[in-house]
């Protein structure tokens, strides 16, 4: 997993609750065996129609919208089912941050795992995002993690809170494998005594009897 610091993008803007893990990656995606091509998949029933044909209502379909890595949402994202299937699709579509005043929990810390950086933002400033977003053509901002903050190019600054083990693993790229790996050398020279240690002590015989009376 690559080390996030600080991310400087395009902003698409999806306002819509309750946006759920089945339509951000459907049921018939969910037998692939690598993460690889689920950007393809992402929103898959609202962004085409019959044929695999770009639905052009849909907004990631927008012109002005491509290219977009920064998705600003709306309450509860990532509600429904929860498969890992649908931060795998975001990283694959090109999103690294998420910008939301709340998500569902299973989703929220699988975004971490797979190196996407969801922001949580008071709903007036998520409103204030969504306006600039929609008035202002190639709308960017840049998020530091770090700082902990979002900026944009027209004085706009806010802070965002984060649980600071999460905000380290994120820093320095640890996923679960990367943290079990921090502990290598100790796992190596565990591995090394434990079969001696496996001869050494032999395991106790027991005797289990019947209790009298």
């Amino acid at each position: 997993m690559q080390p996030f610091t600080k991310h400087t993008g395009l902003v698409a803007p999806m306002d819509r609750v309750n946006v759920d893990t089945d339509q951000m990656v459907p049921k018939q995606f969910l037998k692939a065996l690598t993460r690889e091509g689920f950007g393809r998949t992402l929103f898959y029933d609202w962004r085409y129609l019959p044929g695999e044909k770009p639905n052009p209502e849909f907004i990631l379909n927008w012109p002005r919208y491509k290219g977009a890595s920064v998705l600003l949402a709306r309450a509860n994202f990532g509600c429904g089912s929860s498969r890992e299937h649908a931060p795998w699709a975001i990283l694959d579509y090109g999103f690294h941050v998420l910008i939301a005043p709340s998500y569902a929990d299973i989703f929220y810390n699988n975004c971490f795992k797979n190196g996407i950086l969801p922001v949580t933002l008071p709903d007036d400033q998520i409103d204030e995002l969504f306006l600039r977003t929609e008035k202002t053509g190639g709308y960017k901002l840049t998020v530091d993690l770090e700082a902990q903050t979002v900026t944009d190019d027209s004085g706009l600054k806010y802070s965002f809170q984060l649980d600071p083990f999460r905000r380290e693993c994120l820093l320095n790229g640890w996923d679960d494998i990367g943290l079990s790996l921090r502990f290598e050398k100790d796992i190596a020279a565990f591995e090394r005594e434990h079969p001696r240690r496996a001869v050494m002590y032999e395991p106790l015989d027991v005797v289990i009897t019947k209790p009298s009376g």
